[in-house]
């Protein structure tokens, strides 16, 4: 590994912690960062969890700080997504991806529709929905969240902001706080998982972590600064550059690989 490699690990790094703990999706970076480098998708997908987890508590602890951060709550929902996220990591080896790929940028894509059919339904949460006990039904929707992020966890933090703020009548911004601090434990359990089944380059891992905690910290802060509103037009870029590369409108393999070729 050269100079160019830690670069590369640290910039992508960087950007990722960024954009996942605004909204998710930065996942695809790295993996395909990962895979230019020479990483089977299996041990891709594993290694990136060590970044995710060291985000995640940089994040957690900024939005913790600020009195963001319901722990209670995020943690209820929690419970159900590590069961999920077991699940999912064990399953990750086999499963089909292809169709997994277009289900995202689908929900992605009309996850834009509903912030602007509603803005203030979405964003700014609802205070009869936030003081309920959590139900089964959320129970059962985040188990099978927790199922996917174990599988794959590109796009998770979009299904957790959906079900957060619709479901649980969160805020975006504190849907944001709960979000990471739910991907953080279960995802404790997911490298647990991928760690077993030898999926992990400890070495890739920890320096892309090096620039996500970076990006996860300097996110987390602006998420509380700026607000809702920056939060969500942070969100739509996203969507739209993610869903394009799911549906295979541009191939962000070539257009990397150029780039680190230069």
């Amino acid at each position: 590994m050269n100079w160019i490699d830690i670069t590369a690990l640290v910039v992508s790094g960087t950007l990722v912690g960024f954009i996942n703990t605004l909204a998710g999706g930065g996942t695809i970076i790295s993996l395909t960062v990962f895979m230019l480098m020479g990483l089977p998708i299996d041990i891709a997908n594993g290694t990136n969890r060590i970044a995710v987890i060291l985000q995640n508590v940089t994040s957690v602890q900024a939005f913790h700080k600020k009195k963001m951060l319901d722990l209670k709550k995020g943690t209820w929902l929690a419970i159900p997504a590590v069961v999920g996220s077991i699940i999912g990591a064990q399953l990750a080896v086999d499963i089909d991806r292809e169709a997994f790929k277009k289900a995202i940028a689908i929900v992605m894509l009309m996850m834009i529709f509903f912030m602007f059919f509603k803005p203030s339904k979405f964003l700014y949460g609802r205070e009869d929905l936030m003081k309920k006990k959590v139900s089964w039904i959320q129970v059962i929707i985040f188990f099978a969240i927790g199922i996917y992020g174990g599988m794959f966890q590109v796009g998770v933090g979009y299904f957790l902001l959906t079900a957060l703020v619709l479901g649980a009548g969160l805020d975006l911004v504190r849907a944001n706080a709960v979000k990471v601090w739910i991907v953080l434990l279960y995802t404790v359990f997911a490298l647990a998982v991928f760690v077993m089944n030898g999926a992990v380059n400890w070495k890739f891992g920890l320096i892309h972590a090096i620039g996500n905690v970076i990006g996860a910290y300097v996110a987390s802060h602006m998420a509380i600064s700026k607000g809702v509103a920056f939060v969500k037009w942070v969100i739509i870029i996203v969507i739209i550059i993610t869903s394009a590369q799911l549906l295979g409108i541009y191939d962000l393999n070539e257009i990397l690989g150029a780039f680190l070729k230069k």
